[in-house]
């Protein structure tokens, strides 16, 4: 194995790992499903209770990927989007870090990067993809999970969410 391939697999465990969980917590935390529903309802996402739904599931099908190192580039694509939608409909405004009121866009934004700079990389030997040489690395992988992320973030903002007006001061 080399360094590649362990990095690879560091980040791909440690990625998978998190999104898994949050899309578990999404599920089965706090308010679960509804609570998230009512959450994406809060920041003007349409259709909040499939937007909470798609979203839950998308995490936990992306983490179990890149747990796996199965699709990777297409693992990282849905990280980068759900991330994007995030970043946008909520976490912008309030600043970098996660620590300020209503939580910045640091956490949101480290992931994206990471799930890009993974799709990037390539899920390394220890791999589904590297197993049945489905692998995908370098401008072809980081272009399929940052771009595709960002494409699929932008189509749903561009159709679904519909934030609350304020007025110009």
């Amino acid at each position: 194995m080399t360094d590649i391939d362990l990095c690879a697999t560091i980040l791909r465990l440690s990625l998978g790992g998190t999104v898994l969980a949050h899309g578990v917590n999404h599920a089965f935390g706090g308010g679960k499903l509804a609570g998230t529903a009512r959450w994406f309802s809060s920041l003007g996402m349409r259709a909040a209770r499939v937007h909470a739904l798609l979203a839950t599931v998308v995490e936990i099908g992306a983490g179990i990927l890149l747990l796996l190192g199965a699709l990777t580039s297409l693992a990282c694509a849905a990280v980068v989007g759900t991330m994007g939608v995030a970043l946008v409909a909520n976490h912008w405004r309030n600043g970098f870090f996660i620590f300020r009121p209503g939580e910045g866009y640091e956490y949101v934004l480290m992931i994206a990067m990471t799930a890009s700079a993974l799709g990037a990389l390539g899920a390394g030997r220890l791999s589904v993809d590297h197993a049945l040489d489905l692998s995908l690395s370098g401008g072809a992988g980081f272009l399929v999970a940052a771009g595709g992320g960002a494409f699929g973030a932008a189509g749903l903002l561009l159709t679904c969410w519909r934030p609350e007006r304020t007025a110009a001061s």
